[in-house]
């Protein structure tokens, strides 16, 4: 099972995510973050997840997607991923 490991921007970003839905509604806020933490959870058992990142075409570098939320992280080992950011597909990804 691989340990997830959320840098500061990735913490940064569900924080940004949840008061920006909750200004509409607090309760789909919820609903969205626990969704976003259950698709990064999946990393634990499958770690090689996703595809590669298009932007930057490095093997390490892959993203899940949920909804329009890219799920950016980064294969340290088979056994360490790094959440790098979550991000919503409308913007530039830029890191």
């Amino acid at each position: 099972m691989a340990k997830i490991n959320w840098t500061l921007q990735a913490r940064n970003d569900l924080v940004s995510i949840a008061e920006f839905i909750a200004k509409g509604s607090p309760k789909f806020s919820k609903v969205q973050i626990a969704r976003l933490r259950a698709r990064v959870k999946q990393l634990e058992d499958f770690p090689e997840s996703g595809r590669i990142v298009p932007e930057f075409e490095k093997e390490e570098l892959r993203e899940l997607i949920l909804g329009n939320y890219r799920i950016v992280h980064r294969l340290i080992t088979l056994e360490e991923v790094d959440i790098i950011t979550i991000h919503h597909s409308s913007r530039i990804l830029r890191f």
